[in-house]
């Protein structure tokens, strides 16, 4: 038959022969229970106790025990000579034990192998030390596991320094590096390979190993000596780097074997909105939501299998239906499907931009299930989704003034659509009202060839921003006029950048405190769970003592602190895509200040928009900091000195913004000083940047950065940054803007 002994947390012996309860032994002594094995050889249960002893309690002895009604000792029991219960033998090992494990590999003797905090040791079956070795590192497991020669056992120990140790006996026979701390390992045979070891971490990760090596007969061939010469050697480098460069330019990183058009995708904007809206469960007001369709249209070459359309857009903007599954597509074949798009949330999104992705297998003679591939197309959403024609405003918070290089454009044929119907001759202001709330005033100057944008959010600037330098260049481009330009010439808007991050970075910061209070109390409310239901399982009723009252009141507070979990969680999102709307403006006034390149200004988008969300285990502000770091690192960095700092492997949520801002005011401050942004090669080298008169250096370290602080906080941010250095007068909006 079968026999189950079970420890309890305060030291009791419990027995079940089969499924019924035969008798229960507290040990004596016993404070916390410690490991525990059984020996079939000697019938007993090997434990260590509280006292940092091994001890050793027979079967019969536990068995023929006064039984385990009371804890404590009675008088009969200590006068009843029979019935008390005895340990067989002790052996005091003076630390706690983590393991305890039998081995028998012969019919001789066995052994008791116990893993102690700093030692490992070897007992006969009567307690006698076989023997110890003392250990290095703090071990996690053990595991006895055969005997190579007569006499001998091997074990592997784990410990916490991520090592496997092998013993034989006391001597070490093999160490071998592991990913993961293990806490259990065992050695088995899977698929006829004998010796896999197998060890599990904490957090759940298992990991099958093979202790073992091939040897390589092959010996590498003296090399003649030869003397160098280096400046040859650089001469041929650059030239094969040259040639790598230009085979990349011409042909691509991979070779164009094959024809890239199996499949084209195209979307097509509607110029129209929905006759009815498809917006449902929208969070915007009272106004109706318009929504606007969407024709994606996949015209494939060959035939195609398993090819699945994903459409992305910006969020609080959502999509009728985003994923699109077609299974087999015939060659020569054209497939279109439409989806609405429209604005559930009561705040701005980041972009207008949608995006269509087709994954696809493609079929080949090497490969007939198909080589994965993937193509997309961006389509552009009209700016009417999210905004309404408003009244302009006179004042507000937060201006932007943008220079070009041609006359003047009537805001009407800009933005056709946003024209005010009772002022139809009011042609060089235009007001916009986003359906999140907020508005946003459009100015063109008469005589000069600027345009302001004012508003009282300073990341609602940016869309408006963004789709009058668009509609400008298409207007241009129709005239057939190529030289336009836009320029930037104020004081770049760092403060009001800085204020978003600060705000969003406290979210942030809110949202860990609560989780952590939540998970505070979710631990008190299991506890008294405990309590309520050992207390109702007692044979003999006990009162309460208010549990149901404590039970109550924590689940009132596990709900609350949910709640604001949730809460905090949509504010952070808001927070954020505010934050990515910010990020575009400032890249944008970037370029357009120092004249930046399309490839730079990719470079400028990677290091400040590395991340579409927050996650808990990575962030923004950390990404952006390591990304920015890096360019003052390489591309914009003054000395040699500066390319020598070892920037931090791990990202981690720093305690505050301060680095980060700093970090940002030295890349604008470099920017303005003639550095570049370059991702090539030779681009880390150390490079001489152009000086304007009147400029201070560039620091080298944080002593230097502290004494220029001043001046970056002048350059950048104790202006009204969106307010140009020769404001232009105040006037109505009939009269428009004049300098």
């Amino acid at each position: 038959r079968d026999l189950i002994c079970i420890q309890s947390m305060d030291g009791m012996l419990m027995v079940f022969e089969q499924e019924s309860y035969a008798f229960g032994r507290f040990l004596p002594g016993s404070l916390l229970p410690g490991p525990l094995a059984y020996s079939s050889r000697t019938d007993s249960f090997i434990t260590v106790s509280s006292c940092r002893q091994v001890e050793s309690y027979k079967y019969q002895v536990l068995a023929f025990a006064t039984d385990a009604d009371k804890r404590q000792e009675t008088e009969q029991q200590k006068l009843g000579s029979g019935k008390r219960l005895v340990v067989d033998w002790t052996l005091n090992i003076g630390e706690q034990a983590l393991d305890i494990c039998i081995v028998s590999f012969n019919q001789s003797a066995s052994s008791v192998f116990v893993l102690g905090e700093r030692n490992f040791f070897c007992l006969k079956d009567n307690g006698q030390i076989r023997f110890m070795k003392k250990l290095d590192c703090s071990p996690s497991c053990f595991l006895p596991y055969c005997s190579v020669s007569e006499g001998t056992i091997n074990t592997l120990i784990g410990n916490h320094n991520h090592m496997l140790h092998i013993y034989q006996d006391v001597t070490l026979k093999w160490a071998t590096q592991l990913p993961h701390i293990p806490v259990s390992v065992r050695v088995g045979c899977l698929h006829d390979l004998k010796g896999v070891i197998v060890t599990l971490s904490d957090d759940g990760h298992l990991q099958c190993s093979y202790l073992g090596t091939d040897p390589s007969f092959f010996q590498a061939p003296k090399v003649e000596s030869r003397e160098l010469h280096y400046e040859e050697l650089d001469i041929e480098l650059k030239e094969l780097q040259k040639i790598i460069k230009d085979v990349n330019k011409s042909q691509g990183i991979w070779p164009m074997t094959e024809r890239e058009d199996d499949l084209k995708v195209s979307a097509m904007v509607s110029p129209k909105f929905d006759s009815v809206s498809q917006a449902a469960d929208v969070e915007v007001g009272t106004d109706l939501v318009p929504s606007v369709t969407v024709k994606v249209t996949l015209q494939n070459r060959l035939a195609l299998q398993k090819a699945k359309l994903s459409v992305y857009v910006q969020p609080p903007l959502v999509l009728t239906c985003d994923q699109f599954t077609f299974e087999f597509m015939a060659p020569e074949m054209s497939r279109t499907v439409a989806f609405s798009v429209y604005l559930k949330g009561s705040y701005t999104p980041s972009e207008l931009e949608g995006n269509a992705v087709v994954s696809y297998s493609r079929p080949s003679d090497i490969n007939p299930d198909g080589i994965p591939r993937v193509i997309q197309c961006k389509f552009r959403l009209p700016l009417k989704l999210i905004c309404l024609p408003g009244q302009p405003s006179k004042t507000a918070s937060h201006k932007l003034t943008i220079d070009t290089n041609k006359s003047p454009v009537s805001l009407l044929s800009l933005f056709p659509g946003f024209a005010n119907q009772s002022e139809d001759d009011q042609v060089n202001v235009m007001g916009f009202r986003f359906l999140g709330g907020s508005r946003v005033t459009l100015l063109a100057s008469k005589t000069s060839q600027r345009y302001r944008i004012q508003s009282e959010q300073f990341e609602d600037l940016w869309l408006i921003t963004n789709e009058l330098i668009i509609r400008l260049q298409e207007y241009f481009e129709k005239q057939g006029i190529k030289d336009f330009a836009c320029s930037f010439s104020g004081s770049m808007p760092l403060q009001e950048y800085f204020e978003l991050i600060d705000h969003h970075f406290e979210l942030r910061i809110n949202g860990e405190k609560l989780e952590e209070l939540l998970s505070e109390r979710a631990v008190q409310f299991r506890a008294i769970q405990r309590r309520l239901l050992t207390r109702f399982k007692d044979k003999t009723p006990a009162p309460l003592q208010h549990l149901d009252t404590l039970l109550d009141g924590t689940y009132k507070q596990v709900i609350a602190l949910a709640d604001a979990v949730e809460e905090n969680q949509d504010s952070l999102f808001q927070s954020f895509t505010r934050l990515k709307s910010a990020t575009h403006l400032v890249i944008l006034l970037i370029g357009l200040w120092q004249k930046l390149s399309t490839d730079q200004i990719a470079i400028l988008e990677a290091a400040f928009l590395p991340l579409q969300q927050d996650t808990q285990e990575l962030g923004w502000e950390e990404t952006v900091d390591a990304a920015i770091s890096h360019l003052l690192k390489t591309c914009l960095s003054k000395s040699s000195k500066e390319q020598a700092l070892n920037l931090s492997s791990q990202l981690n949520i720093p305690k505050d913004t301060s680095r980060l801002k700093k970090h940002i005011t030295l890349l604008c401050d470099r920017l303005a000083k003639g550095g570049r942004l370059c991702l090539s090669t030779d681009a880390a080298a150390p490079q001489t940047m152009v000086m304007p008169g009147g400029c201070t250096t560039i620091p080298e370290s944080d002593l230097e950065e502290r004494s220029i602080e001043q001046d970056s906080t002048e350059l950048f941010t104790n202006h009204k940054h969106l307010i140009v250095e020769t404001p232009l007068p105040e006037v109505s909006p009939l009269q428009g803007v004049s300098e």
